[in-house]
């Protein structure tokens, strides 16, 4: 995968067999995460960014996908995802960058879920995520 794109390390967070999804500023489900700081550790970046964006702690398992993903016409992120689960039990404070958080059943993901998208992509990795063992 080239590495001119902008990368973005995203979160499959899970807890009693739910997963985390945060509405954006597009109106679309994303994945909890970002891009890490210059020379951080992709693990750590998405602890941190987790924490940001969620008040969340968590613990972060298996690298379970990467894929380019077209966040607007001809504008791609490079996006790698990993399996979380909770740290400690915790009331989501969410930041200024996401409207919503919600926690929804994977059996009841699709293309669309509570009416907004949810991309291609981040579906895939929840899927592969929910077949990962979740300790780091």
């Amino acid at each position: 995968m080239s590495l001119n794109y902008p990368l973005s390390i995203k979160g499959v967070v899970f807890h009693e067999r739910r997963v985390l999804l945060l509405l954006n500023e597009r109106d679309e489900w994303d994945l909890p995460g970002g891009r890490p700081d210059p020379g951080e550790d992709h693990r750590a970046a998405l602890i941190r960014e987790v924490r940001e964006e969620t008040g969340l702690a968590v613990e972060v398992g298996a690298l379970v996908d990467e894929h380019l993903f077209e966040v607007l016409p001809q504008r791609f992120v490079h996006i790698v995802a990993y399996a979380c689960k909770l740290a400690a039990e915790g009331t989501i404070a969410l930041s200024h960058e996401h409207q919503e958080a919600a926690w929804f059943e994977v059996s009841a993901l699709g293309e669309r879920v509570a009416g907004r998208v949810l991309p291609a992509g981040y579906l895939g990795a929840i899927r592969q995520a929910a077949c990962q063992p979740l300790s780091p």
